[in-house]
């Protein structure tokens, strides 16, 4: 896996660094004290996974994971544990409270690697993919290219298909999104995840699936613009 660090403390880059070259599948390209070009080098570089410091001077972590139209896999680092939340928010796979050890960083790296493969296989298959959704005491299977919308409710994520009942789920909405093909789908809001070609129109702050209206927020309005 190609990876970079991004963290205003250059200490902080060296242990990423050290810890990274112990893990085998983990390759870690570069390393950035200034989140702008690290911007500069994903657009010009393939990169699947993104060590990411939050807090930071100019952008921070979660402002800058917000401005990617199609971000790789993201594991947090930061000193601070109230961030957690809002991280696994934004779709993080992984949060590492600093200072973190050689076996919890493994364990991150682990995660990603697993997903990693799982998107690729996904990718491979391309509109033959299916999952298997854990709806009550029953695993349903939903066809990829049959999905509409998603929607966070309460305790429940609701997949909303094209023509067939809806299916509700305990599985958080990022881990829902993390199992979608890359490319295929784009969180526009917190509570929504939409199916990119069944977007018929949209403006700064709702898209159209024909006459339904999903909303923006504010912190997602960035990733609309590849659209």
């Amino acid at each position: 896996m190609n990876a970079i660090a991004i963290d205003d403390e250059p200490i902080a880059l060296d242990v990423v660094s050290s810890l990274a070259g112990k893990v085998p599948f983990i390759d870690l390209k570069a390393c950035f004290t200034n989140a702008f070009d690290a911007i500069i080098y994903l657009k010009q570089n393939p990169v699947d996974l993104i060590f990411l410091d939050i807090q930071m001077p100019d952008i921070n972590g979660i402002d800058f994971l917000n401005s990617l139209s199609h971000p790789p896999l993201v594991i947090f680092t930061t000193a601070y544990a109230e961030h957690a939340v809002k991280g696994f928010e934004l779709n993080a796979l992984d949060y590492l409270l600093k200072p973190f050890s050689l076996s919890r960083f493994l364990k991150a790296c682990n995660k990603a690697e697993e997903l990693f493969r799982l998107r690729k296989n996904a990718d491979q298959q391309n509109t033959d993919l299916h999952l298997f959704i854990k709806d009550g005491y029953e695993q349903i299977k939903i066809n990829v290219s049959d999905i509409l919308y998603i929607e966070a409710a309460g305790n429940y994520t609701q997949v909303h298909r094209k023509e067939q009942p809806l299916v509700s789920t305990r599985m958080p909405i990022s881990e829902m999104l993390s199992l979608l093909p890359a490319g295929q789908f784009i969180r526009t809001h917190r509570a929504f995840i939409v199916a990119r070609k069944s977007i018929t129109r949209f403006d700064r702050n709702q898209v159209w699936i024909d006459t339904l209206q999903i909303p923006i927020g504010p912190s997602y309005a960035q990733c609309m613009q590849d659209l």
